[in-house]
């Protein structure tokens, strides 16, 4: 049984038009199935169904080519931005399923162990649950999730050998054996084609039964591997003429406020900063990505292949560390594992709802894996900005975005205050030196009638 083809595209030369293709591929390039892309790009196939977190640069070309009539991802765009898919959706050329992570793999990994469907807490008050089923387990609301079988799946390994075996490196695991699982025909890229026993049986990530093909790669792509450079933001923004703290600092506090030795999931942007601290508290790190027990963001991601965060950052391997897929990172964060998650926000209001999925014009978003790190229901803790770049308070009476979550963040930290969820409501725990707990809630969008009780120490 040899399933290694002797190219990309004798690999695809029965993928008809209106086919469904699960495409992997985590961050601007990590696992995307560069060479399996450029082949289908060639053989101009029409009318697909793309599947994936995101749309990586090379089905990004056949999106904006027109090749594409329906998507179901995570990401159209980052939120606060547009992207090809957004212009196109929003011309009515392009249709869009918007998935969470975390549901997405999970209806991917249905489809491949034969289930119909699945309950999910994630996406539960917020537009994602429209229009679907809810029903209540032993009290507690859950959504319906059908399966997503697709017809093929285009993957990325690091080796394989000539009866589908699959070894990945480092956290490049993530989409691929749930990916893989749901298709007909699972097709693997992979650097290095072995003969069967080569690869320990130890190190396969996924079994040559999944696997209907292997080729080798071909097309290296340009793009950097992981996340770019991160800018160093450790300048503080002034409001009233005086320095908040800098995004530094807020991960210092933010770290403090975490208890000793937990198990800790931080999100995009601002939160990335708190793993340069995680090491003093002794804080263990989770990527929804497939990575747990990680350390510090460094500048050279060469130094340790395939081992970066859900930001795209290249970390720093800790003693202890260790990598999966996806499915079992949203296992860890549904089934209460992990103690405490970290995100990003546009806006969090008096009650705790938030949110950080889509911003104003746009059609799609960017979910990501948010929304099933919230379902949880351990603690979670925001970290933004006090005002955006508008100059617009983003700690507001009521959301006016699309919700993340309803009535969930437990712990705030701006970069002028540090606020706790007692009572229903935001209470002021600390502030920024030089300010006022006053100054800090006249730059809230807060409605002064409600009020907004506060402790802090600071008169």
């Amino acid at each position: 049984m040899d399933k290694l083809c002797t190219s990309p595209a004798d690999a695809i030369s029965d993928l008809p038009d209106g086919a469904s293709i699960a495409v992997s591929g985590f961050g601007p390039s990590a696992g995307a199935p560069f060479s399996l892309l450029a082949a289908l790009d060639e053989r101009g196939t029409r009318d697909l169904c793309l599947v994936g977190n995101t749309i990586p640069p090379g089905a990004q070309t056949l999106v904006e080519a027109g090749r594409v009539r329906h998507l179901i991802v995570s990401f159209t765009a980052r939120a606060g931005g547009s992207s090809p898919a957004e212009e196109l959706i929003r011309k009515g050329e392009v249709t869009f399923e918007l998935v969470p992570q975390g549901t997405l793999v999970e209806r991917l990994r249905a489809a491949g162990a034969g289930l119909a469907a699945l309950y999910t807490p994630t996406g539960l008050d917020t537009p994602i649950a429209d229009g679907k089923e809810v029903r209540y387990f032993d009290g507690k609301p859950y959504l319906l999730e059908t399966a997503l079988p697709v017809d093929y799946a285009f993957i990325a390994g690091h080796r394989a050998d000539r009866l589908g075996n699959v070894e990945f490196r480092g956290a490049n695991q993530h989409f691929g054996p749930s990916f893989a699982k749901a298709a007909q025909v699972a097709i693997v890229e992979v650097d290095e084609v072995v003969e069967p026993g080569e690869i320990p049986a130890e190190r396969i990530g996924l079994p040559g039964i999944f696997v209907a093909r292997v080729v080798r790669k071909t097309v290296v792509s340009a793009l950097p591997k992981h996340g770019p450079a991160r800018r160093d933001h450790d300048v503080p923004r002034t409001y009233n003429g005086k320095p908040g703290w800098t995004r530094r600092q807020m991960a210092e506090l933010a770290a403090s406020l975490l208890p000793e030795g937990s198990y800790v999931n931080l999100g995009l942007g601002i939160p990335s900063y708190l793993s340069s601290y995680a090491g003093d508290r002794h804080l263990i790190l989770h990527g929804e990505n497939g990575i747990l027990g990680y350390g510090e963001i460094v500048p050279d991601e060469r130094r340790y292949p395939d081992v970066f965060n859900a930001s795209g950052y290249p970390v720093t391997p800790s003693p202890g560390i260790s990598y999966f897929d996806s499915v079992t990172a949203f296992e860890m964060v549904r089934g209460g594992r992990v103690d405490v998650v970290v995100l990003g926000a546009y806006q969090v209001d008096a009650e705790g709802s938030f949110a950080n999925w889509q911003t104003d014009g746009m059609v799609g978003g960017g979910i990501g894996g948010a929304m099933d790190l919230v379902a949880s229901g351990r603690t979670v803790m925001v970290m933004m900005e006090h005002r955006d770049s508008r100059d617009r308070p983003k700690v507001v009476q009521r959301c006016s975005y699309a919700l993340t979550g309803k009535a969930c963040v437990d712990i705030l930290v701006t970069d002028l205050a540090q606020f706790r969820r007692k009572d229903g409501g935001l209470t002021v725990e600390q502030v920024a030196p030089g300010f006022t707990k006053q100054e800090v809630l006249a730059l809230t969008g807060i409605d002064a009638a409600t009020g907004m009780p506060t402790t802090a120490e600071n008169p």
